[in-house]
């Protein structure tokens, strides 16, 4: 069935009005004046978007689909994501990864989940690996992972300055950075090195030296979590300078931040003054994956999980705090990442592009998902379900 999205006021990103938005086989056939898209004799469904904005679907580049954490034992391990979340978040397109915990959790499972995820409605794509070092891949090395596996488009998240971290040298995390090099060569792929930074003394230090003693390119590496702290915020934004790039993790708000926290919006703040270019900046929820609390004697005091519906509370609240323009949040949470890891086809809405949109009223509330041409979400009524989803 073809989709056509009449009048609604379109982003995509940049600023276009109103237009008619023509969507048949997963991709977007047409963005025309209101009005001028007419057919006969097909099977269409016709959305009335008067009124509202048209923006491509959200792109989360960090999600545990197969749930995070562990760090308390067996009952501390976080659930799988369901689609369900996915779409009422708005996002259409994630990356899957892996964190702390590789024993119980294998590549092999996060392949199969983001398949599944995939035939549920939605796009997935994976690092390959965890916090540790070596990694854990498919094939048996991240090379081959990227060349053979067609979803792995990176190696991660690695883990540097954590104690929960296998304690790489610079050596090790070079050489793997070259290998995440050499792989998106022969793969096509972007071939990026995500690292998990903790709270460790030396914060980006690697990726410093990476730029300086290496001809790896700055844009072969994303560190995340970069908004931790404000002294690990304040290297990253150094470091986006020098020619670098950062993702921010959403979950923290305003109201909460101390030094220990500091929110999305805060850190969005800071590198715009700095003077860090935008397309140089992502965010990322972390969804499902532990949030843990550890006290300085490294002991576990408290743990939440990461909610896949903060991402879309911080658009929201980035614009609403006029910290970012609608274009400029359409950018920093769709084109970007679409961009830096080489997503063809995603984050913009064009002809011959992917039909991931979302639909939002003027108060930025979500109401409609389209994902690879499939209405998900229509009229504020969640529409995916999960293979095992109970029925109402």
């Amino acid at each position: 069935m073809a989709i056509l999205i009449r009048g609604g006021d379109v982003y995509a990103p940049e600023a276009l009005g109103p237009k008619d938005i023509l969507i048949a086989g997963g991709r977007i056939e047409a963005v025309a004046e209101p009005g001028t898209v007419a057919l006969r004799g097909a099977d269409v469904r016709e959305i009335d978007a008067t009124g509202r904005r048209v923006l491509p679907g959200l792109i989360d580049s960090h999600v545990h689909i197969l749930g995070g954490g562990g760090e308390g034992g067996p009952a501390t391990r976080a659930p799988e994501i369901g689609i369900e979340d996915i779409v009422a978040s708005g996002v259409t397109t994630l990356v899957g990864c892996l964190g702390t915990d590789s024993v119980t959790r294998s590549m092999a499972a996060l392949l199969a989940k983001a398949r599944a995820l995939d035939i549920e409605g939605v796009s997935t794509f994976l690092f390959t690996g965890s916090y540790e070092v070596p990694v854990r891949t498919i094939t048996g090395s991240v090379r081959s992972d990227l060349a053979l596996i067609e979803k792995v488009i990176g190696a991660g998240e690695i883990a540097i300055s954590d104690h929960r971290s296998s304690q790489p040298t610079f050596d090790e995390i070079a050489r793997l950075a070259a290998e995440c090099r050499v792989g998106g060569l022969l793969g096509g792929k972007a071939g990026v090195l995500h690292l998990h930074l903790g709270d460790g003394a030396r914060g980006l230090q690697y990726l410093v030296r990476l730029m300086k003693e290496t001809e790896i390119p700055p844009g072969q590496v994303m560190p995340t979590h970069v908004n931790r702290n404000r002294r690990l915020l304040e290297e990253g934004i150094a470091y986006v300078l020098a020619g670098g790039y950062a993702d921010f993790t959403v979950g923290t708000s305003v109201e909460e931040e101390t030094d220990g926290d500091v929110s999305v919006e805060t850190a969005v703040r800071l590198a715009l003054e700095r003077g860090a270019p935008l397309e140089r900046l992502t965010v990322t929820s972390d969804a499902n994956g532990s949030k843990p609390v550890f006290d300085g004697r490294g002991k576990l005091v408290g743990l939440t999980i990461a909610d896949e519906r903060d991402l879309p509370d911080k658009f929201r609240s980035l614009v609403r705090r006029g910290i970012l323009s609608l274009v400029d949040a359409a950018r920093l949470f769709s084109t970007n990442p679409a961009r830096f890891y080489k997503l063809a086809g995603k984050g913009e809405i064009r002809p011959g592009f992917d039909a991931d949109l979302i639909l939002m009223d003027a108060d930025l509330g979500l109401t409609d998902v389209v994902a690879k041409g499939r209405l998900l979400m229509g009229g504020g009524k969640l529409l995916a379900r999960g293979t095992f989803a109970k029925r109402a």
